[in-house]
């Protein structure tokens, strides 16, 4: 089986895709703020219509393509998104996510510092619907799920922290919830009590995602960098600690 080169990494513009990586069984592109995964209201365009329209337009497919959603972002948040290019590659990377075997690591800027330099966050939260947000509650409280995440801040600048995250679980607005519970909600996230504009979106990044690939027996690690919108001091600290190789593979250990 022939891979292609993974592509090189541009900054983001509004509604345009990078692919990241392909094969017959993935797609994984970086994803721009301001563009949701799939659900958006008629007309307006998603990840999954677009990566849809360029692999027909690439391979020229007549007919419809399939892509599998495996997992998403929040419209507002850019980053590494995988999409499945077979129902068998769906249905195994799905397992995946479910048992939480694929790691996602995102990082986030803030206007206020966590009081810990690291910590893990455990809680109780569920989904307000009325209001589209998630919210604290108490463990036996209806709809109620455990969120967990770990977090680690990189440093500071302009009187703004950069974090990295790693969650441990996947629900809806959990690391934009979890921050905010804190006191430490993300640049631009109004939605969640930021008081600070932010130019793209809010300041949350898929940085990386880590998983097996659903046919070959390697570990693959997708990555890709923040848009160029983001500040300066926050892009040098990522490449001293997080340096964003695109691809890497690394057979599984037995």
């Amino acid at each position: 089986m022939r891979f292609p080169p993974p592509l090189p990494e541009q900054s983001a513009k509004p509604h345009c895709m990078q692919v990241i990586y392909e094969d017959n069984h993935l797609c994984v592109v970086s994803k721009p703020a301001g563009l949701a995964t799939m659900g958006a209201l008629p007309g307006i365009s998603t990840a999954l219509e677009l990566a849809k329209k360029d692999i027909a337009r690439r391979y020229n497919k007549p007919g419809a393509v399939y892509l599998g959603v495996v997992s998403r972002l929040d419209s507002a948040v850019s980053g590494v998104l995988v999409f499945a290019r077979t129902s068998k590659a769906a249905a195994r990377l799905s397992v995946q996510f479910r048992d939480q075997r694929a790691k996602k690591t995102y990082v986030a800027i803030t206007s206020r510092p966590p009081q810990k330099q690291a910590d893990q966050l455990e809680c109780w939260m569920k989904r307000n619907d009325q209001r589209h947000i998630t919210v604290p509650a108490g463990p036996q409280e209806e709809g109620a799920q455990k969120c967990s995440l770990d977090y680690q801040v990189l440093g500071e600048g302009s009187g703004q922290w950069l974090l990295q995250i790693t969650p441990h679980t996947g629900r809806k607005h959990q690391i934009r919830a979890q921050l905010k519970h804190i006191g430490t909600p993300i640049l631009g996230d109004h939605k969640y009590d930021s008081g600070y504009r932010f130019s793209d979106g809010i300041a949350l990044h898929s940085l990386s995602l880590q998983l097996q690939h659903p046919v070959l027996q390697e570990l693959f690690t997708f990555s890709s960098g923040p848009p160029a919108s983001w500040p300066a001091w926050a892009q040098l600290l990522l490449q001293q600690h997080c340096p964003a190789t695109p691809v890497r593979r690394q057979p599984l250990q037995d």
